[in-house]
């Protein structure tokens, strides 16, 4: 069947929600897509004038015409539906039941999942949808796209406001910039196309002044998006720097914070040590020193002479008389020295009588196991012998008259 108006408005009409009704409606129209834009233009009055049901199906027609084409790497149907989609997806989906417009939704969702449009038109065409469902008084749907300026209970917070009609005003002088912009490059790629042929001059100026107004009104539309696009970026930098602000203040919040909370902890660590040490002196007894009546004072212990007594021979005068051997028996009991009128040598237990003979010096011995009286010590055997010279230096001394009486008499018997 070759392309006409009236061919496509009659596979249009016969078009059924069926898949294969669908898939040979798209295969006929793919194959003339040398008409892409005209039979695009044909589905969009089509559109308008059916019903919901018959909408949805002229948008599943256009569904597997834009995915073919794009699968085909041959991007005329893309071209030529971005500009009118978004119309045709608000047309659709406005006033038909809940069930169709989860149905459009699906397919809504994956245009975006595989990338078939440019993002502004994805963006506008969701954008529409949205619009849609805001202006419904009963119920909300979900969100298309979940874009910045959309959550999922439909609701918008206040800060980002302000940027919801900039965004609204930028998407849509985008799709109106597609149009333009698609139709004018493909004019100057055909009036500059080496393989054909210039037409007459004539023509060929019409053709230049058609090509200049199309420019003109591409540029235009380009231009329109340029400044929206601006103003977008304007107020996002401005909140940008709203919230710079905030953080710097956050950021010294959080630090003072801090700072609190470390001086807190000291705090409360030396408060439970003063509990500690408060509970263990409770627990602990008093110290009682007598009659001091003194607690918890330490008193400094006396330093005590050493038990161990020196050896008898650092007490024991060089040329001192010996002491008369003591016979002692290990079961009997030291006796205490008794002073007879005479003196007693240190170290040595008995005292000297004074009518103690001296005769016996010479031959005196104590015994090397024999106890001292005072100490208890075993001293050691030691004899000590008087000669004469020993006793001259008490004859020339002034001695006592007894003392020297005793010498004269020892000097005379051993004469």
């Amino acid at each position: 069947m070759a392309y006409t108006d009236d061919a496509v408005k009659a596979k249009l009409s016969a078009l059924n929600e069926t898949q294969e009704g669908i898939v040979t409606v798209a295969q006929w129209v793919m194959f003339h897509r040398r008409h892409a834009e005209r039979t695009g233009q044909l589905w969009l009055q089509k559109l308008r004038d059916s019903p919901a049901p018959k909408r949805l199906n002229l948008i599943y027609l256009a569904n597997e015409v834009v995915q073919q084409s794009k699968a085909r790497r041959k991007d005329d149907f893309v071209v030529a539906f971005s500009p009118i989609i978004a119309e045709a997806t608000a047309i659709a989906y406005k006033g038909s039941s809940n069930d169709i417009q989860q149905k459009l939704r699906r397919v809504v969702e994956v245009w975006r999942q595989r990338q078939i449009f440019e993002l502004p038109i994805q963006e506008a065409v969701e954008a529409r949808v949205d619009e849609i469902d805001k202006s419904r008084s009963t119920g909300k749907k979900p969100l298309l796209g979940g874009s910045l300026f959309s959550n999922s209970s439909g609701s918008t917070p206040p800060e980002l406001q302000p940027l919801v009609p900039l965004q609204s005003t930028l998407s849509k002088a985008t799709l109106a910039s597609v149009g333009p912009t698609a139709m004018a490059n493909g004019e100057y790629d055909k009036l500059h196309d080496s393989n054909t042929p210039l037409p007459p001059p004539p023509v060929h100026a019409a053709r230049l002044s058609q090509l200049l107004k199309a420019l003109a009104n591409a540029e235009s539309s380009v231009s329109e998006v340029i400044r929206s696009r601006r103003l977008l970026i304007d107020g996002l930098e401005k909140l940008l720097e709203t919230n710079r602000s905030a953080l710097l203040k956050e950021q010294a919040t959080a630090a003072q914070l801090k700072e609190r909370k470390a001086e807190t902890e000291a705090t409360k660590r030396e408060v439970e040590d003063g509990i500690m040490r408060g509970l263990s002196a409770e627990n602990s007894p008093p110290v009682s020193h007598g009659d001091l009546g003194v607690e918890g004072e330490s008193i400094t212990r006396p330093e005590v002479e050493a038990l161990t007594p020196p050896p008898v021979e650092a007490l024991t005068p060089v040329g001192s008389p010996k002491q008369a051997a003591q016979e002692t028996n290990s079961g009997a009991a030291p006796t205490q020295p008794q002073i007879l009128g005479g003196f007693t040598l240190p170290g040595f237990g008995n005292s000297i009588d004074s009518s103690f003979s001296l005769a016996g010096l010479p031959s005196m011995e104590m015994s090397e196991h024999q106890l001292d009286g005072s100490n208890g010590l075993h001293a050691k055997k030691r004899k000590v012998t008087h000669e004469e010279e020993d006793y001259a230096q008490f004859a020339s001394g002034d001695l006592d008259a007894d003392v020297a009486e005793l010498l004269k008499q020892e000097s005379d018997a051993q004469q």
